[in-house]
């Protein structure tokens, strides 16, 4: 994928407001971070069956959606597994209002810590530094978004989503060695 962030952003709201789910991009893709990084990365498609049972009631995704995921799944991995940081959260672009960018950024951290949860109940094995940044992770989650437009918001904006999104690096870059928790069967997806 060599789009930005923030046109993914837009496809993929595009694309699940066709399917009539009633998600956003930036849950979707919070959520689908969370389970990469939260485990060893497999070739198996394990992680749209729990996408599709989180975000469809079990049910099947359409063809289109199924390829645009495929797509952001790769995406995530491959941004994930670069050695110079450049995973990209697929949040708005930086002209939308702060407002809606920081309410897609809470929807971001608050699914990444649900996608997180499904392979990682127990952070005992994780790092003090990570074990702090998750709980970090679910305070961003509850952050209001009654904030004024200003110079000093945007920087704290900034700040928060570079912090969110180092977390999500730093969880792959830790858990990433754990083999994938066994998920239920399903039978919606081959």
């Amino acid at each position: 994928m060599t789009k930005t962030p923030s046109k993914l952003f837009e496809q993929l709201n595009r694309q699940l407001h066709d399917n009539e789910l009633i998600v956003s991009a930036a849950e979707v893709h919070g959520m689908l971070t969370g389970l990469v990084a939260s485990c060893k990365p497999t070739e198996q498609r394990e992680w749209l069956v729990v996408m599709a049972d989180l975000i469809h009631e079990g049910q099947k995704f359409s063809d289109a959606l199924i390829n645009d995921l495929e797509a952001l799944h790769d995406y995530t991995l491959e941004g994930l597994r670069c050695p110079d940081l450049s995973f990209q959260m697929v949040l708005p672009s930086d002209d939308e209002p702060l407002t809606e960018r920081l309410a897609a950024l809470t929807e971001w951290a608050q699914c990444f810590l649900v996608g997180f949860g499904i392979h990682q109940q127990n952070l005992a094995k994780a790092s003090a530094d990570l074990q702090e940044a998750i709980q970090d992770m679910a305070e961003i989650s509850r952050l209001s978004t009654d904030v004024v437009s200003n110079e000093e918001d945007e920087r704290a904006y900034y700040e928060v989503s570079e912090y969110v999104r180092i977390t999500a690096i730093m969880c792959f870059n830790e858990l990433s060695e754990f083999p994938l928790a066994k998920v239920p069967e399903n039978s919606t997806l081959h």
